[in-house]
């Protein structure tokens, strides 16, 4: 056994292994996250009344998102205690030194801005482990194209639910375009497509629990601008001014001026100066009310027995051809099914932009022609100018109709 001191150099050594050590382990772990090298002021950009809305709003849609995840995943899932802080867009690259997951979402309606959600990669594994119906524990070391689909699956109905409650808050529809989703490995540049490149960001940090599996953060990145829209929406909702009813709107006119010349011609002018004339509205007129008419007189009517044609004579096959003329211009509803399927009300409930719906049928089968709600017929699906059309392949035989009539 050496029994020589440690040289300076070496105990120095042993405590930045340490210290390394500490910070793998731990430093993700800690929540609320502590401050970055990206980390800035949020009072600069925010005040106290915006930061505690913005943090308000995201504790309610992540609320209702939360319950969503939890059904998608067959786990217990909550998202809990948000977090508002500003960070700076060129160093984000010392918020996110680990490789993440990030899910982009443009508001349509409602809204002018976007939404960015990061996650952990280990999360995001374990999460889409049980999207394909494992039990998590056993999570896939990288995310293939099935899994990362499955990771936009769930955020797809979790960003969905999200919107519903902003529409709820708001008192205002709320559309959003279907989630994309980007690896984001800063370190090596990648990920950056939607992620704003200059200025500073509102990062809500949230603690995403996931059963005995996940308990982690879960981060939305928003710009200020749209972080103040969402406040000024909030305080001040907009209320639009109706119409006056009691006068006319007034009429333009374009007025034409005279013009002399020397030699006595006048010309007329059309300026581009509108006057404004009020058309007065006019008042109702009294509409006389009419005398009352005498009763008429009875009048004699002479009954006579009905007399109907002879039906005696006339060919079959002719009677025929005149019925069927009478019914040739009836119009009929003609539906291609493409297929169908039964869902509860949960499901579809729970229907957003991006919802995949399973049918009975498989692909290359043929659809179905029903004419009123009756079939009738079976084709395939062609492309004629960049329209849809069906081919009729088989006639369905007259028994099987009867036997869908019944």
């Amino acid at each position: 056994m050496n029994d020589e001191p440690l040289s300076q150099e070496e105990i120095n050594q042993l405590l930045a292994g340490l210290e390394e050590e500490k910070d793998a382990s731990s430093s993700d772990d800690v929540y609320p996250p502590a401050p970055s090298k990206a980390s800035t002021n949020v009072t600069q950009f925010l005040t106290e009344i915006e930061k505690d809305a913005i943090g308000e709003i995201g504790n309610i849609s992540f609320g209702t998102a939360s319950t969503t995840l939890s059904q998608l995943l067959n786990q217990k899932v909550s998202i809990t205690t948000p977090v508002v802080d500003a960070v700076k867009a060129e160093l984000l690259h010392e918020e996110f030194p680990n490789p993440h997951v990030s899910i982009h979402v443009e508001y349509k309606q409602g809204f002018k801005g976007a939404n960015v959600l990061v996650i952990k990669q280990q999360d995001a594994q374990i999460i889409a482990d049980l999207m394909l119906g494992g039990d998590g524990t056993k999570p896939p070391e990288q995310l293939e194209e099935i899994h990362i689909s499955a990771v936009q699956e769930a955020m797809n109905q979790m960003m969905g639910s999200s919107s519903t409650s902003l529409s709820t808050i708001f008192n205002t529809r709320v559309d959003i375009s279907p989630p994309g989703i980007n690896m984001l490995d800063l370190e090596k540049g990648s990920g950056l497509e939607y992620l704003p490149q200059e200025g500073t960001i509102i990062k809500v940090s949230f603690r995403l629990k996931i059963g005995d599996l996940i308990d982690s953060i879960i981060m939305q990145l928003i710009t200020v601008e749209f972080a103040k829209e969402l406040v000024e929406k909030l305080m001040n909702p907009a209320l639009e001014a109706a119409p006056a009813m009691d006068e006319a709107p007034p009429v333009q006119e374009e007025a034409a001026p005279v013009m002399f010349h020397t030699d006595g011609r006048t010309e007329q002018q059309t300026v581009d100066t509108p006057v404004e004339r009020h058309v007065p509205i006019p008042e109702p007129v009294p509409v006389p009310i009419p005398e009352p008419r005498p009763e008429p007189k009875a009048v004699q009517k002479t009954i006579q027995p009905a007399e109907f044609a002879n039906f005696e004579g006339g060919s079959e096959q002719s009677e025929q051809s005149r019925n069927l003329d009478i019914l040739m211009d009836i119009p009929l509803d003609v539906t291609v099914q493409l297929g169908k399927t039964r869902r509860s009300i949960r499901d579809i409930l729970n229907f957003t932009q991006g919802s995949i719906i399973e049918l009975d049928k498989l692909a290359g089968e043929p659809v179905d022609i029903l004419v009123n709600q009756r079939l009738v017929a079976k084709g395939e699906v062609v492309v004629i100018d960049e329209n849809f059309g069906v081919r009729v392949t088989d006639i369905v035989s007259r028994s099987k109709r009867i036997e869908h009539l019944k």
